[in-house]
């Protein structure tokens, strides 16, 4: 039997000891022997805790038959489909898991076939499901022109030109006419000049 508690700096008044000693006595009633203790104190966020690996790396070398956590969220936190992949790769290593507060999650009882069916189907849907909202993200981003979904290029700003002629003739600043039309300094003196040219122009007959 292998004991697996967590804590981290987000649980705010719990203990390791306190989820130790229930499993503790939990075992002791059943008759079971704890031979590993896996003690965690990171965020159960990631899978790449050392008390984690420490615990799959054993259960893979079948170091014990049964994993038994306080709560499937002191195994991880990693999310739905996540969690149910390491349940599964316990299960593939011949390894059972049992939670101490959950006890309908049990893989060694009278139910565990049904327990690891409802595990991969619900795995399953999880990958559809992400696949489906992949698809549709890259159909979306091939339609609007980028892998993000955004137009291609910077937006066109559009500027009135006949406007930074008139403030420019009243003698407004660069800076000014910026804030005024609400653009930059650089794209006022590119609308001016050409605004300019072009009112200079005869016009045709």
């Amino acid at each position: 039997m292998a004991a697996v508690t967590r804590v981290s700096t987000n649980d705010k008044g719990q203990e390791t000891a306190n989820q130790a000693r229930q499993l503790c006595e939990f075992c002791r009633a059943q008759g079971w022997t704890i031979v590993g203790e896996y003690e965690d104190h990171d965020s159960g966020n990631k899978a790449d805790r050392a008390q984690f690996q420490r615990l799959m790396t054993d259960a893979s070398q079948r170091r014990f038959d049964i994993a038994l956590f306080w709560a499937l969220d002191r195994l991880t936190r990693e999310g739905a489909l996540a969690t149910l992949e390491h349940l599964t790769r316990l299960s593939s290593y011949g390894v059972g898991f049992r939670s101490f507060t959950e006890p309908y999650l049990d893989s060694c009882g009278l139910f565990k076939d049904v327990v690891i069916a409802i595990i991969g189907t619900i795995a399953k849907q999880e990958r559809v499901r992400i696949s489906e909202r992949v698809r549709a993200g890259l159909n979306r981003a091939k339609v609007q022109g980028t892998r993000s979904g955004k137009p291609i290029g910077r937006p066109k700003m559009v500027i009135a030109r006949d406007r930074v002629l008139e403030l420019r003739a009243r003698g407004l600043s660069w800076r000014e006419i910026a804030r005024r039309t609400g653009t930059s300094a650089a794209n006022v003196r590119r609308a001016y000049h050409p605004a300019q040219q072009a009112r200079a122009l005869p016009k045709p007959c």
